[in-house]
């Protein structure tokens, strides 16, 4: 009698062993699938803000920012938001303008980026600025700024 509930007992128990195992091992399975599912509804978020931000940005192109730069059109692409500009060079040639003044742009666009668009930046919502000669049409700069690239803001 003793024997039987002793075997019956340890049964019990291997089989709640077993079950705790199981449910040990679904359960990150269930939170891997609540961590997806709350990044695809951050995404999704995203990307609607994204389409929102371009409609509204887009209402005043062509833009004028400076006597050199117009803000021709704005559109994203995945989780980027994408500024299109053009620059008068005037007399200086593509690659002049290519040599002499991307290291500046680089750090003005970065610096202004980081301090105006944090909201953007902390949401995974990455800019992007490119920059086109308004003679030749051809790429100038392209600057791309996540919120790696402020970690020093």
């Amino acid at each position: 009698m003793i024997r039987k509930r002793f075997v019956l007992l340890v049964s019990i128990l291997f089989s709640l062993s077993a079950l705790m195992a199981s449910a040990d091992v679904q359960q990150p399975q269930k939170a891997e699938t609540i961590q997806q599912e709350e990044v695809d509804l951050n995404v999704f978020q995203n990307l609607e803000v994204l389409k929102l931000a371009v409609v509204e940005l887009s209402k005043d192109t062509p833009k004028e920012i400076d006597k050199y730069t117009t803000l021709i059109d704005v559109t994203s692409k995945d989780l980027t938001l994408i500024y299109i500009y053009e620059i008068n060079t005037g007399v200086k040639s593509d690659e002049t303008v290519r040599k002499e003044d991307h290291q500046r742009m680089r750090d003005a666009v970065t610096t202004g980026t980081c301090r105006s668009s944090k909201r953007f930046l902390k949401s995974g919502i990455s800019l992007s600025y490119l920059y086109n000669s308004a003679v030749s049409k051809e790429k100038l700069f392209q600057f791309d700024i996540s919120q790696k690239d402020c970690s020093e803001f």
